[in-house]
């Protein structure tokens, strides 16, 4: 009999997308998206990326290319602001089968205990199929911000989505 709760030994699999109309045109150089896949490589995940495009439905695109390709975890940064061009919470919301709140909250409060205007970050994250999708800021400090929160609990959700069950605890 197997033990469910214990970690699969199947490799985490993690796409990065920039979202940056400018960066996406050669404006200047994308710096969140390399962050995030040291940060990812950093947590065992192998990292196809970043996928630098503009906001809006090429995001959207790239999402459902990486949920049909299996990702774990498709991790995004940039257009999660109030600007008129920050469209990235929408377009992600659409292909979301359902949202889990809890992290974009505990991104959020990371970065605003920083940085008030953190909070003003529209990012979200959920799940499609069974891709866990997380929309980070753009600056490279929401960035790291996000992956302090993110470095806690990746592996465990790929684990649930794998199939596998809560740790067992003794007590």
């Amino acid at each position: 009999m197997t033990d469910d709760s214990a970690p699969r030994t199947a490799p985490y699999r993690a796409l990065v997308v920039t979202a940056s109309n400018r960066a996406a045109a050669g404006v200047y150089a994308d710096t969140g998206g390399p962050i995030l896949v040291e940060g990812l490589t950093a947590l065992g995940f192998a990292v196809d990326g970043p996928r630098v495009v503009p906001d809006g439905d090429p995001v959207e695109r790239a999402l459902r290319d990486g949920v049909a390709a299996a990702y774990d975890v498709i991790l995004t940064t940039g257009g999660t602001g109030i600007s008129p061009t920050d469209r990235t919470p929408d377009v992600t919301r659409r292909v979301l089968d359902h949202e889990v709140p809890g992290i974009p909250e505990a991104i959020r409060a990371q970065g605003a205990a920083k940085v008030p205007t953190a909070a003003l970050s529209r990012g979200l994250a959920g799940v499609a199929g069974r891709t866990l999708i997380v929309n980070l800021p753009g600056s490279s400090g929401g960035v790291r911000d996000g992956l302090a929160v993110l470095g806690k609990l990746l592996t465990h959700a790929v684990d649930q989505l794998r199939g596998g069950d809560h740790p067992r605890t003794s007590g």
